[in-house]
């Protein structure tokens, strides 16, 4: 900026005609500077600006005349005025010679100070405007370098975005294609700019017609988001459409905008996901024909209810390891990175916009599932209406352990203003039902939405991997080694599950003294101690079962895992104690029990 000090310099050898002069001068906002001689002048306007200088004609040494030639002769005091102040007759040389030498005006004294401060009052002001014009010319360079640098910024975003950045006017006719959009169209600028957008070959006929109701309706609204097929550099691609129309103040013409999003891959891993899904459907309904073709024929070649259920139950059994087979191939647990990539891969989240911090973790497959569509979730309402829908808007994702829990926070930053839903809709009960047990908590900031989300389990790998306890399909209990006296604890939150090991267990002689369907019934069985073995769930109504491992550990009880998931998913700490496979072949279980309760002797 410049200085916007207005500063007078009086030039005299003698003080008291100076001290007048200042006297007659004063005012606010003017600074009066006084010189004893003409060096001494010429040395402060080196150091200071003076829009105004009062200069003595009589001096020593260098007189007015001689000083107002020197100032012409320096760039720095060339635009100075000179008003000179004399007290000779104002005869025309005198004045020719003042007007010569650089003067632009004369003070005779004795000194009128209506005269003096009329003179003085006109170039004050000029020195005002001076200023004025100045800092004006300061602001507006200072603005265009501003408004360069943000059409750099924007040039540059648009060039180098994932989004393709497309220009047209009212009649759509493409005034800006940037580099992002010759990318995903492969149609280059010069032959894109000045041509109908119809002319370049990407759009067909339908979109081109929405696109001109977009720009034809520009007053009902601003925003517009679509979806197209279209063609790219290696052949068709599936992308979404984000319009805004802008009209010009001046002309009243809008123009459109239009950022276009490839999600091919999102449109093909839907494709896939649709094959999935009926795949799956497909071998569910065979699985249960399996079953079905099993039971019947089982009953058909069995010659009473036992040797069904012995057969059946083989059967059953080995028709679910196969299925564990096949699941193991695809159905394993993911890290939280590897999910984020994921959907940054699948155009969910915009990778350039997020922030993440937090330790390496690895999800259970169920979790990886729901945090999948919560992500999802919080990445498509960004990308519409928050953080994510503006240019320079920002998420920040982080996550650490706390109180035993995994706690996530989805932040968004630089957005739109917020303001809470006036009702909750579909989106948001997924989040905060789709992770946890309800345990998912939103505050609508203004300057962002911000999540919560406390994930209680199956969110590290476990380690500790056992062989399952070998079994062998068919094989009865021996009648002279009955389980009688055998006291069994059940844990098993399925009703159904927990009746038929009981009645197998009964009529193998055994007797179930308890059974317990969650975390807190077990621990109080398990503290009660009133049994021999205890035949452990690995999964309560979602919840893990480590706390009772531990205290059936401490209380010296043996136990066995029965569970549907891998081992993989079990209490890490306990590798050593068997585990059996949903469905059980009761013999399984007998066998398990017998090793438990009745050792062989020494």
């Amino acid at each position: 900026m410049p200085d916007s000090v207005i500063r007078f310099l009086l030039v005299d050898d003698v003080r008291e005609n100076m001290v007048a002069l200042e006297a007659l001068l004063r005012r606010d906002g003017l600074e009066v500077h006084m010189a004893h001689s003409a060096a001494e002048a010429l040395e402060m306007m080196l150091l200071k600006d003076y829009q105004l200088a009062f200069v003595d004609v009589q001096m020593p040494e260098i007189n007015g005349y001689e000083l107002a030639e020197l100032m012409r002769g320096a760039e720095r005091t060339r635009e100075i005025p000179i008003i000179f102040v004399t007290a000779e007759n104002a005869s025309e040389a005198r004045r020719f010679r003042g007007y010569e030498a650089g003067g632009v005006d004369y003070i005779f004294k004795p000194i009128d100070p209506v005269i003096l401060t009329s003179k003085a009052e006109v170039f004050y002001r000029l020195a005002r405007q001076a200023k004025a014009l100045e800092r004006q010319r300061d602001e507006l360079h200072s603005i265009a370098r501003d408004r360069d640098l943000a059409i750099a910024s924007l040039h540059a975003h648009a060039n180098n975005s994932p989004l393709a950045l497309v220009v047209c006017d009212a009649d759509l006719v493409v005034r800006n294609w940037y580099d992002s959009a010759a990318r995903l169209f492969g149609v280059s600028e010069a032959a894109a700019l000045g041509r109908p957008l119809g002319a370049t070959g990407c759009f067909d006929a339908a979109t081109l017609a929405m696109l001109a109701g977009w720009t034809a309706a520009s007053d009902d609204l601003a925003r517009h988001t679509a979806h197209m097929k279209s063609t790219g550099p290696e052949g068709e691609i599936y992308c979404d459409i984000f319009g805004s129309v802008l009209v010009d103040p001046a002309l009243g013409r809008p123009s459109l905008t239009l950022q276009i999003l490839d999600v091919t891959e999102r449109h093909r891993a839907e494709e896939v996901r649709s094959l999935l899904v009926g795949e799956l459907n497909h071998r569910i309904k065979n699985t249960l024909a399996n079953v079905q073709a099993i039971m019947r024929q089982t009953i058909r070649s069995s010659v009473d209810l036992q040797e069904f259920n012995r057969k059946f139950s083989g059967r059953l059994h080995a028709l679910a390891r196969a299925h564990s087979i096949l699941s193991d191939v695809t159905w394993s647990s993911a890290s939280l990175d590897q999910l984020i990539d994921d959907q940054i891969a699948a155009g969910t989240l915009a990778g350039d916009s997020l922030d993440r911090l937090g330790p390496p973790v690895s999800l259970s497959p169920e979790n990886t599932l729901r945090l999948a569509l919560v992500l999802h979730e919080l990445g498509t309402n960004a990308a519409k209406y928050g953080a994510l829908s503006v240019s320079g808007g920002r998420v920040k994702i982080s996550w650490k352990p706390e109180g035993g829990d995994l706690v996530l926070t989805w932040r968004e930053q630089g957005g739109p203003e917020v303001t809470p839903p006036a009702r909750q809709g579909f989106g948001s009960t997924l989040i905060a039902t789709g992770v946890g047990d309800s345990r998912a908590t939103v505050e609508w900031r203004a300057e962002g939405a911000l999540w919560r989300i406390r994930i209680d389990h199956g969110f590290e790998l476990l380690a500790g991997v056992a062989e399952a306890l070998p079994a062998e399909a068919g094989a009865e209990p021996s009648a002279a080694e009955p389980l009688s006296g055998c006291r069994i604890l059940v844990v098993e939150d399925e009703p159904l599950v927990a009746m038929d090991i009981r009645l197998s267990l009964e009529d193998a002689g055994a007797h179930v003294v308890r059974e317990a369907r969650t975390v807190a019934d077990a621990l109080a069985a398990v503290g009660q101690g009133d049994f021999d073995v205890a035949l452990l769930d690995a999964n309560l109504m979602g919840e893990p079962v480590d706390r009772i491992a531990a205290a059936l550990r401490e209380g010296a009880k043996p136990f066995c895992f029965v569970s549907g998931y891998g081992r993989a998913h079990l209490p890490a700490d306990f590798p050593e104690v068997p585990m059996l496979i949903k469905p059980v072949n009761p013999d399984d279980i007998i066998k398990v029990v017998r090793t438990f309760c009745m050792p062989p002797a020494a």
